[in-house]
């Protein structure tokens, strides 16, 4: 084999190359591409997936709020309930007080 026919032979092997490259590039493009249909599910899974997170977060917020109440509305109702237990008490140690006067004054006649 003398050099022309070496170039030659190169040259149809790197075109041979080329082409079975650009041939593989167009197969993966052909199989990747997106159609618009698809474009078109994915913006509308998007739009849903916000309107979701707003969702989330409104309920997030409501609950939060609805915590607080509920808090603030315990802690009135532990003082409240304080608050009764000490006048249950002061009227137990009323009543025991009466009752020994009651038995001091009986026994004393």
């Amino acid at each position: 084999m003398n050099r022309t026919e070496f170039i030659i032979t190169i040259a149809v092997i790197l075109f041979v190359a080329f082409l079975l490259g650009w041939f593989a590039n167009w197969m993966v493009t052909r199989f990747t591409r997106v159609s618009r249909a698809d474009v078109g599910e994915l913006d509308k899974m998007a739009q849903s997936l916000h309107e979701a997170e707003e969702t989330r977060d409104q309920a997030i917020v409501y609950l939060q709020e609805r915590e607080a109440e509920l808090t603030n509305q315990m802690s009135q109702t532990e003082a409240e309930l304080r608050a009764a237990m000490d006048g249950l008490r002061d009227a137990r140690t009323e009543a025991e007080e009466l009752r020994a006067h009651i038995e001091r004054t009986e026994n004393s006649a």
